[in-house]
């Protein structure tokens, strides 16, 4: 399948981007990642979540569920296997977007920094499609910044801790909750292997790991 959301790739006049992947909403998800917003497509290695090529996101989960962090990567084609990682977010419920649906990119570049949100994503229409995520996770400061703003929360939690996200719950009456992450970017400065055990903690918190 392709993730592309075709009509949303090309920039209008201002200089305003939208976002151009589909929500990944498996509808059993207990687990919701939201990231600031993709880097420009010419940073990507595949239509997905994370498409950078540079960026440890999918080795980390490899690391986790599978004891190995190429599980996901395609080496020769320095791309990661998309289907696999479909299939796999599918089977444990994890859930993908970003804290923004359309930028302003202010410098030519993949920093948060210069990253002007210009419409924040409706979060709460995500969540009725979720009705068993009780987990927002970010892994990012321009990301968790969007999101306190969003839903009116006073302090973002500290790495690797989570709060509790106001006047939200899930179907059957759970508190959903807001947990940052360290972000998957070689550039967070922070070890591979210390951050698969924040990812680790994290998705032991939300029950996909037992």
């Amino acid at each position: 399948m392709d993730y592309l959301n075709a009509g949303n790739i090309a920039k209008n006049g201002n200089g305003i981007e939208y976002h151009p992947l589909i929500p990944f909403l498996p509808p059993h998800a207990k687990v919701l990642f939201l990231g600031s917003f993709p880097p420009q497509m010419k940073r990507w290695c595949m239509n997905f979540y994370y498409p950078n090529f540079i960026n440890d996101h999918w080795r980390i989960e490899g690391e986790i569920f599978f004891g190995d962090r190429q599980h996901f990567v395609v080496p020769e084609e320095k791309t990661f296997n998309l289907d696999a990682i479909a299939a796999f977010c599918q089977e444990k419920g994890i859930a993908f977007f970003d804290t923004a649906s359309a930028v302003r990119r202010l410098k030519d570049n993949a920093s948060d920094l210069y990253l002007e949100v210009v419409e924040p994503t409706d979060i709460r229409a995500l969540l009725r499609q979720l009705p068993h995520c009780h987990t927002i996770v970010t892994t990012g400061q321009k990301a968790t910044d969007t999101l306190c703003q969003y839903f009116d929360i006073n302090g973002s939690p500290k790495l690797g801790t989570f709060v509790p996200i106001p006047n939200c719950y899930d179907h059957e009456g759970n508190q959903v909750n807001l947990y940052r992450l360290p972000s998957s970017s070689r550039a967070y400065p922070l070890s591979f292997d210390k951050k698969v055990v924040f990812y680790r903690e994290m998705f032991v918190f939300a029950g996909v790991i037992k």
